[in-house]
């Protein structure tokens, strides 16, 4: 194999141990994150078509669901069947990768007993990790997409059409276009793929057509909306489309007054957190770890992070207690008088 000069260093010799592991093995079993993003969807795509190349055929799976209606129409563009994993014979696999996520994280249901024999991420490592047979983390690239494309590169196959597509709009989606935690690794990768994708399916997933019930938990979303100096809170309640923790909270973050945003809500046995931030002196991934503390899982980058604790069993008195702890954890954290609280929409009770 002639290496490419043009390629990042060490990618060949990536590839090559990857393969290593993919010698002789049949079939592999790709965990995502419990809700897909984007990023981890087109890098799960992308690593079945690296092992297809080794012989082996691939399974996609997730613990959750994809609910919003942009990941969905990606999903529907890429002809994936995305199957439950809890409902998955782990053992029929010769081999199981995770991209776009970690063992013991707590944003994905691969069982405890489990060790991924290969994993793929951008975010900071987890101590389990470190014992997979093949691990590639690199927390400075904005998107796994990047990297599943220098693999792709460095194996000599070109994505199709739909799977250029896909890798556009994962490292996209993941950089907020380029702009957020973004190397000239995921600049280069994103516009050699441009190049290759369908530009008309990448504006029609971005623009999908969204169901009522989304605008009425936005409204929901921004009438619960609070603000403490720097800082947006909301509550969503519960919900039945977890993805919305996210993109609320990207949305409050464009408030003018604020640089630190959080919105939570419980989906069914679990509270989902997300939190954004324009302030560069701060690890917003630190921050969720430490909101969360022993009682569930968090983690991120520096500008945004996610986490999430179990309410099992718990009545409503128990939830609305764990729902005050999280705000005031959030406050103190950031420096916040909790007595500055005020509306952030005008009229709203």
């Amino acid at each position: 194999m002639k290496k490419d000069s043009s390629q990042p260093v060490n990618a060949l010799s990536r590839l090559k141990r990857l393969q290593a592991v993919f010698a002789e093995k049949k079939s592999l079993l790709i965990v995502m994150q419990d809700f897909p993003d984007p990023d981890a969807i087109a890098s799960a795509a992308a690593l079945r078509e690296i092992a297809l190349r080794s012989g082996i055929q691939s399974s996609l799976a997730s613990g959750g669901i994809v609910s919003r209606a942009e990941n969905r129409a990606l999903v529907r563009y890429l002809d994936l069947n995305i199957i439950n994993l809890n409902k998955l014979d782990l053992a029929r696999y010769d081999l199981i990768a995770m991209v776009d996520t970690q063992p013991a994280t707590g944003n994905n249901s691969l069982a405890a007993g489990y060790l991924p024999h290969i994993v793929i991420d951008h975010h900071p490592i987890h101590r389990a990790t470190r014992r997979a047979q093949f691990h590639d983390i690199r927390r400075r690239y904005g998107a796994t997409s990047t990297m599943l494309f220098e693999y792709m590169k460095a194996a000599g196959i070109k994505p199709s059409t739909p799977l250029a597509t896909a890798l556009t709009y994962g490292i996209r989606s993941d950089t907020s276009d380029l702009g957020r935690e973004t190397t000239a690794a995921d600049i280069s990768a994103f516009f050699e793929l441009y190049v290759m994708a369908n530009k008309r399916k990448l504006s029609r997933i971005e623009v999908e057509r969204l169901p009522r019930p989304y605008f009425s938990l936005l409204a929901r979303g921004l009438a619960n909306a609070r603000l403490f100096g720097h800082c947006v809170i909301t509550d969503l309640g519960e919900i039945d489309n977890p993805d919305m923790i996210g993109e609320v909270a990207d949305l409050l973050l464009r408030n003018e007054e604020s640089d630190w945003a959080l919105c939570f809500g419980i989906f069914e046995t679990r509270m989902l957190l997300s939190i954004r931030t324009s302030d560069l002196q701060q690890d917003a991934g630190k921050v969720i770890a430490r909101i969360v503390g022993r009682r569930g899982s968090g983690g991120g980058h520096n500008t945004m992070a996610g986490g999430q604790i179990s309410v099992d069993g718990e009545n409503a008195a128990a939830v609305n207690a764990l729902k005050r702890d999280v705000i005031k954890r959030y406050l103190k954290i950031l420096k916040q008088d909790g007595s500055s609280e005020e509306k952030l929409v005008k009229g709203e009770k």
